[in-house]
């Protein structure tokens, strides 16, 4: 594959979302676009430039745009050409909560495409993406509208304080390119499973993808799902629940054609299931090349080598350094907005931030002969965060790509170390120290103790 452009990947604006896309947008969806400071993509590229930067605050990003930060995006402005722009964070953070979250989610996807479409690699002998599916949670702000939409739980020591939202992404295992996620809330009477928020997010795969998941979505009517979709698998299952599909002893080595129906535990939790639903494929059962005494049991509908299958299978933990790269290098693990509509937002360009740093990690691996997977996330945007105010100020076009030369080879030296051997320790953390007293929910019209 031809190296990408990197004017397309990295002037995420001007090329891949330009100007007259937003305008089109927002003629669709009846938003006015207007032509001042606080256009639709000025607001977009400064929220993704918050995220980029360690979640920096609104005055942060108002001085990035009066020292021209957002470039050519500003566009025919009367005030911004006399130099009558207020540093204040007023008007930034109105057009905030003005830009409709429609929008918003509709950059995100085509960013995400764009991306995908120059990024897009895959297993040997197999020419299509396979997106692996994981769920986590995040944490939100104690503002009344966020506890109704998703309660604090509670646990023996009564409720708990902060808001908590279930996500559920699909990451692509090669490039670790993260699709537009579903959530919903953990606790109370609202709760979704993470099974659920996959089944919603599966529409938004390609249409060739091969979706890959452990165990905790080889049930069947996750299967059933991807089935009528139209999407290959490989998903892990139980012990349990592969030998009552294979309905003999598991032994290691088995490769068998299956068909693998509903039973009534499955119509009792999911009643939306088809009288006749069933799902044909394949189980294998192999040992786990990283667990000694610790066997796979995979269903697939693939048509590849038993080996094969499990080489892709092994990719799974790729989830893993991603979401912890999505939570703590992007700083996703806690949102800070105060509203429904803006932790839609924030949530929805935290994942377009994430994406251009694994654009980045992708075109300086591909300049070193390296894999994206063999880079440090964290590394990489680090040289993003130093490097994006000398690429938003270049002067040139030979000076723009100067610097993202520059930008590339240094990304490139954020190579992860190879292990050659096993720790030669075991991995211990350090005890936690004395915590303060617990604050106590007061309760109004409690009468408090004199």
């Amino acid at each position: 594959m031809t190296s990408p452009n990197p004017l397309q990947l990295l002037r995420l604006f001007q090329k891949v979302a330009p100007a007259a896309f937003f305008q089109q947008l927002c003629k669709e969806n009846g938003y006015d676009f207007r032509q001042g400071v606080y256009s639709a993509a000025v607001v977009v590229w400064l929220m993704i430039w918050q995220r980029l930067q360690g979640n920096r605050g609104l005055a942060a990003a108002v001085q990035h745009l009066l020292q021209g930060g957002a470039g050519e995006l500003v566009g025919d402005c009367k005030r911004w050409n006399q130099d009558r722009v207020s540093a204040a964070t007023g008007g930034y953070c109105q057009a905030r909560q003005k830009l409709p979250k429609l929008i918003v989610s509709q950059v995100n996807d085509r960013i995400i495409e764009q991306l995908r479409t120059e990024m897009q690699e895959g297993w040997k002998g197999l020419s299509r993406p396979v997106c692996v599916v994981d769920g986590s949670t995040l944490q939100l702000r104690h503002e009344p509208e966020l506890v109704k939409a998703f309660s604090p739980g509670r646990n023996q020591h009564g409720e708990n304080h902060w808001p908590v939202m279930r996500i559920v992404v699909f990451h692509d295992v090669f490039s670790g390119l993260a699709l537009r996620p579903a959530w919903g809330p953990m606790y109370g009477e609202t709760a979704v499973s993470e099974q659920a928020l996959a089944e919603q997010a599966v529409e938004r795969l390609p249409a060739d993808a091969v979706v890959l998941g452990d165990g905790n979505f080889g049930i069947f009517a996750f299967a059933h799902v991807v089935q009528q979709s139209q999407r290959p698998m490989i998903l892990r299952l139980t012990q349990a629940r592969a030998q009552k599909i294979l309905g003999s002893a598991l032994v290691e080595g088995t490769d068998r054609r299956v068909v693998w129906r509903a039973s009534r535990w499955d119509r009792d939790a999911h009643p939306q299931l088809p009288e006749q639903a069933l799902v044909e494929g394949r189980v294998i059962v192999r040992a786990n090349p990283s667990r000694s005494k610790e066997f796979l049991y995979l269903f697939t509908t693939l048509d590849l080598d038993a080996n094969e299958i499990l080489g892709i299978y092994q990719l799974r933990w790729n989830v893993e350094t991603d979401l912890r790269s999505l939570k703590r290098t992007v700083g996703l693990h806690q949102l800070s907005s105060k509203s429904l509509d803006m932790v839609e937002k924030e949530l929805l360009l935290a994942m377009a931030a994430y994406n251009l740093v694994r654009a980045v990690m992708c075109l300086a691996a591909r300049r070193t002969n390296l894999t994206p997977r063999q880079l440090s996330f964290s590394f990489v945007q680090t040289v993003v965060e130093a490097a994006l105010p000398g690429l938003d100020n270049a002067a040139t076009e030979e000076q723009y790509q100067r610097r993202l030369d520059r930008m590339l080879r240094y990304a490139a030296q954020g190579k992860l170390p190879h292990r050659s051997r096993v720790r030669s320790y075991p991995r211990k953390i350090w005890a936690q120290g004395g915590h303060f007293p617990m604050r106590k929910r007061i309760v109004p019209n409690e009468e408090q103790p004199k």
